[in-house]
């Protein structure tokens, strides 16, 4: 291509075709990268539409979709600059290897996000259900209303505690490793399960005893 070039254009600008012609193709891998990245975002939000899927998980999806998008584009491009497929070999492994070490290192951040992704998927709870985490089906754990499922936390509101509005935070792969009870919403809780007032001592009830009259000799 580029001696057809040469063959077409003054001799005075056959030493810019060096930098046109790769700077060229390199704008069409960014505009076609652009392009898909456009139209995968909608078909992925048609899809969303109309399977019904859970709008929390399209913030993670997209940004897996535009990550693989752009760095394949990066990829052609540093090809079309004369980056060779064997440095960009050793580059990818040891981004991998980096990878491999800070994925371990965040084992427990990422298995957050992974049962967030399950939770949201299969849906063993919305918000505005009451769920009851329980180690065993006997053993009573937290309970409370479902206020919000994040990618790290489902925060529940305490119905066990004394004071309303307490809130509590419990990160997803313990709730996703325990036994959940599921009240749906508008279903009524067992009061038996709810905090009951402290009732007065049974003393405190009993009228206090007279005093004894004082004796004069």
């Amino acid at each position: 291509m580029l001696e057809r070039l040469k063959t077409i254009l003054p001799p005075w600008a056959h030493d810019w075709l060096d930098v046109i012609v790769p700077g060229m193709q390199i704008a069409l891998i960014v505009l076609a990268a652009l392009l898909l990245h456009y139209i995968v975002r909608r078909l992925i939000r048609r899809a969303s539409d109309h399977y019904q899927f859970p709008h929390e998980l399209l913030t993670p999806v997209n940004a897996v979709v535009r990550w693989l998008i752009l760095g394949g584009a990066a990829l052609l491009a540093l090809e079309r600059l004369g980056v060779s497929a064997a440095v960009l070999w050793t580059a990818f492994t040891g981004f991998a290897t980096v990878g491999a070490v800070a994925f371990f290192a965040a084992w427990s951040v990422l298995s957050n996000l992974f049962c967030a992704f399950l939770i949201l998927t299969v849906g063993p709870f919305r918000v505005g259900d009451h769920i009851e985490l329980l180690d065993t089906a006997e053993k009573p754990g937290a309970l409370g209303r479902v206020l919000d499922i994040n990618l790290l936390y489902t925060t529940l509101e305490d119905a066990t505690a004394p004071e309303p509005g307490t809130l509590l935070q419990i990160p997803n792969a313990l709730i996703f490793q325990r036994v959940v009870r599921r009240w749906r919403a508008g279903m009524p809780v067992p009061p038996s399960k709810l905090h009951s007032e402290a009732t007065p001592a049974a003393g405190a009830a009993e009228s206090a005893p007279a005093p004894k009259a004082a004796s004069f000799p």
